[in-house]
């Protein structure tokens, strides 16, 4: 349910037949969108009390309230756009313009300093209920964005693009609007937008380009988002299991199958646009279904390789898996730590200032505004994403082996991950803020019972310090006993034991404010330092490295999951719940090690990680289908 405002403009010259008609439509337009009451204050009424009182209304019921003036001339599903924001934030309607007083960053309208304005607001607005307390603070200024944003909106820019919106003030206005709505095939727009403007090569010429022709099939046979995301899941397994049988054809067979699954993971998304059938579950749900593929086609190629003789197969994988989570880690936070820059650019944020990394800022906003050139493209391809990725596993399946293949997403793996990292902190530095503060710290560190109440208390700063020092320890160890395999590693267990100590450590100042500008670093190190100090507990225990991986897939879904959830606005759930924590599983996996049962100690944290996670995903399911 929605609540909508349609407000009268004052100053126009359209005549009230033709302005009745308008707000007729416009009345229907937003019916569309999902309002359920809409109110037309007269005008001669006091606006300001009208907005207070829909806020209040809106925000006691906890639904949105949209905002429409009467003279506003725009194809419906841009309302409907407007109205159904995935992740339920507040939206405004906007137009290209660059004598705009707005601009877009990443998605975010914010006001432009004179002269680099982008948009313009087109006197639409959806208003998440957490954001109307803003509303009934501002409600008496007249110009009502401007004084929202100063008052710490931030709201998710809708653009027209494809579709036609604008203001009329005339009948000239009026009739040249109407005529450029008519001129726009409206659905065939909305297929074409439901795919993402800005996507990675591979996607964009070998996916998208006839994507769109799938989806249309998929909303005509009423499939559902969620389904399409089941079925790309099917397709990747059955890659995953043609890996694994190691012939020709069958590795030419899961090439082809994983590619079409990827297509199928692409279509979901664009179905969900294009039907507008979006819910925190089922966002959450391609999220994790892409990591879990991904996962899973490592798995198949590393056991195919096993089988055709080839060595150092499965060592790959768990190297790709660690590898690869610990990027989606730093992808993420980065994110988070940008969309924070742009909300409070005041704190110093947006790459203001000097130095190298507001001059990379500035060289990364120019790349990305010259969409389609040789620069923008080695941008994209350079960090080596989801589709290039795929892209990668299929054709090298097909033509060389599950090992070759392996090889290689790790070798990529890590020229990306040192790009990316060295340019973001660089460019962290520049934005002076924090992020990992302005959320439940400890649940987003995956801190246990044993960090909590105990080792927290101490107090320490520095977190980003400690966090280094646990992840360079544990890489260590991992290098020492690799390095030490001839010798047996079964022998270093005092080396083992000794990577509790920086573990503990790193617990010292959970409780400190994770404010720095590269405390964003934390979750992923973390993530990194736990998964190594699996390995090494695999390497010092001969655990079979298909157990190794079992394990450090389970908890990379479980690490997943709390990302997933703060990205798509997913409820917590039961997974804030930690199941011992990063730090009450190093103990345990580290202590049944060295009592040697480690084979036994990490299938059962695999058991035991793999069985909480599944059982949250099934509560939560079926909590979303009522």
């Amino acid at each position: 349910m929605t609540l909508a405002l349609l407000y009268a403009r004052t100053g126009t010259a359209v005549t009230p037949d033709h302005a009745d008609r308008l707000a007729g439509d416009l009345t229907a337009a937003l019916h569309a969108a999902g309002a359920s009451v809409i109110d037309r204050p007269a005008r001669d009424e006091l606006l300001p009390a009208r907005l207070r009182e829909l806020a209040r209304q809106a925000r006691d019921a906890g639904v949105p309230l949209l905002i429409c003036p009467d003279n506003l001339v725009a194809h419906a599903s841009l309302l409907w756009t407007l109205a159904t924001e995935p992740a339920g934030r507040s939206t405004v309607l906007v137009a290209p313009d660059p004598g705009g007083d707005l601009k877009e960053d990443r998605g975010r309208v914010v006001p432009a300093d004179p002269g680099s304005g982008t948009v313009r607001f087109l006197g639409a607005m959806c208003l998440a209920p957490a954001d109307l307390p803003l509303l009934e603070k501002v409600a008496d200024r007249a110009d009502l964005l401007p004084a929202l944003i100063e008052a710490g909106l931030v709201p998710i820019a809708t653009r027209t693009r494809l579709l036609h919106a604008e203001q009329v003030t005339t009948e000239a206005e009026l009739a040249a609007a109407r005529e450029a709505v008519a001129a726009v095939d409206e659905d065939a727009a909305r297929l074409r937008l439901a795919v993402k403007e800005q996507d990675d090569f591979f996607t964009t010429y070998a996916v998208s380009t006839w994507s769109p022709l799938v989806t249309k099939a998929a909303a005509r046979l009423r499939l559902s988002p969620t389904g399409v995301t089941g079925l790309s899941v099917l397709f990747a397994v059955a890659a995953a299991l043609a890996f694994w049988q190691a012939s020709r054809l069958a590795m030419i067979a899961g090439g082809v199958l994983l590619y079409l699954g990827f297509v199928l993971d692409c279509v979901d998304g664009q179905l969900a646009r294009y039907t507008r059938k979006f819910d925190a579950f089922g966002g959450w749900l391609d999220t994790m279904a892409d990591r879990a593929k991904e996962y899973a086609a490592y798995a198949g190629l590393a056991a195919g390789a096993e089988r055709a003789g080839l060595p150092y197969a499965w060592p790959l994988a768990i190297t790709a898996i660690v590898l690869q989570t610990a990027r989606h880690m730093t992808d993420t936070w980065y994110g988070a730590l940008h969309d924070e820059a742009a909300a409070h650019p005041s704190s110093g944020g947006g790459g203001g200032g000097g130095g190298v990394g507001a001059r990379l800022s500035a060289a990364s906003v120019k790349a990305q505004s010259s969409r389609g050139s040789l620069v923008y493209w080695l941008k994209r391809i350079v960090v080596f994403p989801i589709g290039e990725r795929w892209a990668l596993m299929a054709v090298l399946a097909a033509f060389t082996n599950g090992r070759t293949t392996l090889a290689a997403v790790v070798g990529f793996g890590l020229l990306a991950a040192v790009y990316t990292l060295a340019l973001r902190s660089l460019r962290a530095l520049s934005m002076r803020v924090g992020v990992l503060y302005t959320v439940d710290t400890m649940r987003h560190r995956d801190d246990g019972p044993l960090v909590r109440v105990v080792l927290s208390r101490v107090g320490a700063g520095r977190p980003l310090l400690f966090a280094a020092l646990f992840t360079g320890w544990a890489l260590a160890t991992v290098g020492v006993m690799l390095t030490g395999r001839a010798g047996e590693p079964s022998r270093l267990g005092w080396l083992l034991a000794l990577v509790l100590v920086p573990a503990m450590l790193c617990g010292l100042p959970a409780r400190a404010r994770h404010g720095g500008a590269l405390d964003w670093l934390i979750p992923a190190a973390l993530r990194a330092a736990e998964y190594l100090v699996v390995v090494a507990v695999g390497l010092y225990g001969a655990v079979p490295p298909a157990v190794v991986f079992l394990l450090l897939f389970t908890l990379a879904l479980r690490h997943y999951d709390l990302t997933a959830r703060m990205e798509k606005g997913a409820p917590a759930g039961g997974a804030g719940g930690a199941l011992l924590g990063w730090d009450g599983r190093v103990l345990v996996l580290v202590g049944v090690a060295l009592l040697g049962y480690a084979a036994v100690g990490v299938a059962v944290m695999a058991v035991l990680v793999g069985g909480s996670f599944a059982v949250v995903a099934v509560s939560d399911w079926r909590a979303s289908r009522h």
